[in-house]
């Protein structure tokens, strides 16, 4: 496992985290399976955990915070994330700071997160949706200084809504904000615009989530792949998406270079670039987890499948179904 300095926090963050959001609306995930991935994954060297309260209403934290009581010898970076009041995802242009972020109910659900995960201080506390209009107002400016200054919180972090990398920038440039989670892989380049040169500029750390784009980016899906109804995907890969999502992947298939896979090349495309510093696959069983972090070895993908890689480009925007 190859380790990263995570912004201005200075903490050496592994290159391969662990999205821990599988325990909750994800079909399949067995309780006792998953808590043996998570010890193999600390096995071979992740150190960072990324929750939220929302995964299954704190059940998530629970089980990230035994594996935090069977390790007090490591160092095992815990982050988690505030819901929305409202409960919506994402959020809306429209929406109130207090409906969403009141500083009552940021301080009450840190709160809620440090019992769940048996700590005294959340290493990286984020907000689970975002509007950069909330930038300036003081409500959350002030309960989260205050949080950081009781020791509750070390770090604080914006989860941004999806395919809305700059839907935050002036949140980050009030100097409060000490990372973002955003979504970045081979289809969802364009944080690289104006979001990661903004993090360079103020040395915020960068977290890739959907490194696989729901899973798309495994390879696996066809258009005939259906989900069951309480899986959240079912609303997700309507036949629009699915369709689109299968034609792109495909695409791919000819670019995946001798004896790596697609989920493979699509992690070494992430941990090619510099400005991220950790990317956070879900991983519900043993073998994912050892694919996974065999991808960080300090070798990257070469300039010339990058530059190629760099055609498959898929810009988007929210739609109804794209939660």
């Amino acid at each position: 496992m190859q380790y990263r300095t995570f912004g201005r926090t200075g903490w050496q963050v592994s290159e391969i985290g662990y999205g821990m959001w599988g325990l909750a609306g994800w079909t399949g995930s067995d309780k006792q399976q998953v808590l043996q991935a998570l010890e193999r994954s600390v096995e071979l060297g992740c150190n960072f955990f990324d929750t939220a309260w929302a995964y299954a209403d704190g059940v998530s934290e629970e089980i990230l915070a035994q594996l935090l009581k069977a390790h007090p010898e490591q160092k095992l970076y815990a982050a988690t994330k505030i819901p929305p009041k409202n409960r919506k995802w994402p959020s809306k242009p429209d929406f109130a700071l207090n409906d969403v972020f009141p500083a009552d109910y940021i301080v009450e659900y840190t709160e809620k997160s440090l019992k769940n995960l048996g700590v005294e201080t959340i290493d990286l506390q984020q907000f689970h949706v975002w509007e950069d209009s909330w930038a300036n107002q003081d409500e959350w400016q002030e309960a989260i200084t205050k949080l950081t200054q009781q020791g509750k919180v070390q770090a604080w972090g914006i989860s941004v809504n999806r395919w809305e990398p700059d839907n935050c920038l002036n949140t980050l440039r009030t100097g409060l904000i000490d990372a973002v989670q955003v979504i970045y892989n081979i289809f969802d380049q364009n944080p690289e615009d104006n979001l990661f040169p903004l993090c360079r500029e103020l040395n915020i750390g960068v977290i890739a989530r959907v490194p696989f784009d729901e899973g798309t980016l495994t390879g696996t899906f066809t258009k005939e792949t259906t989900f069951p109804a309480n899986d959240w995907r079912s609303t997700y890969f309507v036949p629009e998406n699915l369709n689109s999502s299968v034609d792109h992947a495909d695409a791919l298939k000819p670019l995946i270079p001798n004896g790596m896979t697609m989920p493979e090349m699509a992690l070494r495309f992430i941990l090619s670039n510099p400005d991220v510093h950790t990317t956070i696959p879900g991983m519900r069983q043993i073998r994912n987890v050892e694919a996974n972090i065999a991808a960080s070895d300090g070798a990257g993908l070469s300039p010339e499948l990058l530059h190629e890689l760099k055609g498959h480009r898929w810009d988007r925007t929210p739609t109804e179904w794209s939660q």
